[in-house]
């Protein structure tokens, strides 16, 4: 969906396909038959966004074979459908049955990791629509942060510069402009928009920027306008914007939250879990957790870690949990959905668009607590379709005004 922002901007709204499973060509087209038309169907949309997670084999798929570029995005059209932007934080395997740290691997330590990005923005520059500004691709914040051995930054910045140079000769050879962000996130190298500032600070601004991802932006527990401000300050740009919301616990210690909480620590996905106790913060790396605005976040890098003892139940937690954006969880549990319409008032309330891409990712649908869970196709697409519902809600309230083809649903979808 497109909608025009005060100053002329187009923003773009999609949701990003790696809530569905396909690593090759195939399950990738079939996807789009099977749950994103039918979800632009549901919102009563002639033209519906979606930010494609392309496997490494899909990549390479598309790369080797004549024609294979101009089918997927003949595909697209067909089913009124564009793609202005890719998910390329997950390299493969990403419906595994246990994902958890390897979801950070290749990292930009790692050739591999470089060849992924550069393929991703070529394959982007041909699915573009003729009239989009711009492509982005989204990508991991280095690494984890163990192991991050001595010479390791050197090595990612050598491909970082690399990355913006490719992405110039693709530009000139294409005349399609394709940026990059890096996405921070509990846990990596780059956790937070202070380490973000001090570890991509001094990148290639026209190519190379932020992938601000606000469930994670939540997690860390930081002021959205201070985070903005932090960026700009260190010369780096927003070019996608990943909306999301944090699961919450605001008293951890009480049993009924404890049990509500136990039904999300799934095996599959890492759930990093943070608190900011009051009255904290002095500094930026303190061993035990970074202060980002003014509190020391604490954490453990996993729920069931946090559960067992490992963090400190007297004050709020937040957990790394993609929660749907429109529902919330029933009490005592909430999520972070004021956090993220504070982060989309900054960002496109004001006089300029920070951005113009807004990806709404919640990929956690098939791992959430059995009563929550959609139980078919049918479920699943009524519930993005939600999401889309209440993001397109939050845009027109912010006055963006809705391009012709975004259209209200004749029915609103509940999932």
């Amino acid at each position: 969906m497109r909608f025009r922002h005060g100053d002329g901007t187009t923003v773009h709204l999609a949701y990003c396909s790696n809530v569905h499973q396909a690593e090759d060509l195939d399950g990738v087209v079939r996807q789009l038959a099977s749950h994103a038309e039918p979800v632009r169907e549901a919102l009563g949309a002639d033209l519906l966004g979606i930010g494609l997670w392309l496997a490494r084999d899909v990549v390479t798929e598309l790369s080797a074979r004549p024609g294979a570029v101009r089918r997927l995005r003949a595909e697209l059209t067909a089913r009124g459908l564009e793609t202005v932007t890719l998910n390329a934080f997950p390299y493969e395997g990403f419906h595994r049955e246990v994902v958890k740290k390897d979801v950070y691997l290749p990292d930009w330590t790692d050739p591999a990791r470089l060849r992924y990005t550069v393929d991703c923005a070529r394959v982007l520059a041909g699915l573009l629509p003729d009239d989009a500004r711009r492509g982005s691709v989204s990508t991991l914040p280095l690494a984890w942060r163990t192991p991050w051995p001595a010479g390791a930054r050197d090595t990612a910045r050598r491909a970082m510069d690399q990355l913006a140079s490719q992405l110039g000769e693709l530009e000139r050879e294409t005349g399609r402009t394709i940026r990059v962000g890096f996405e921070p996130e509990p846990g990596c190298v780059v956790e937070n928009t202070v380490q973000a500032a001090r570890e991509l600070g001094g990148l290639d601004p026209e190519r190379l920027g932020i992938c601000l991802d606000t469930c994670h932006l939540a997690v860390q527990f930081e002021n959205p306008a201070q985070a903005l401000r932090r960026l700009a300050d260190a010369g780096l740009p927003v070019v996608k914007v990943q909306a999301s919301s944090a699961l919450q616990a605001d008293d951890p210690a009480d049993p009924a939250a404890r049990r509500a909480l136990a039904g999300f620590a799934e095996p599959r996905f890492l759930h990093q879990t943070r608190t900011a106790p009051p009255g904290t913060g002095t500094g930026m790396d303190t061993g035990t957790g970074t202060d980002t605005d003014t509190r020391t976040v604490i954490g453990v890098d996993d729920l069931p870690d946090a559960l067992a003892g490992g963090l400190d139940p007297g004050s709020p937690w937040r957990v790394h949990f993609h929660a749907p954006l429109h529902a919330a969880p029933e009490p005592p549990l909430s999520t972070t959905t004021t956090e993220l319409t504070v982060a989309l008032r900054e960002l496109l309330g004001g006089p300029r668009a920070v951005c113009d891409h807004v990806e709404v990712e919640t990929y956690t649908w098939s791992v959430l607590p059995e009563q929550l869970r959609p139980q078919d196709r049918e479920g699943l697409v009524a519930g993005i379709a939600a999401e889309l519902a209440w993001s397109r809600d939050r845009f027109e309230e912010l006055g963006l005004v809705a391009a012709p083809g975004t259209a209200r649903p004749r029915k609103e979808p509940v999932p």
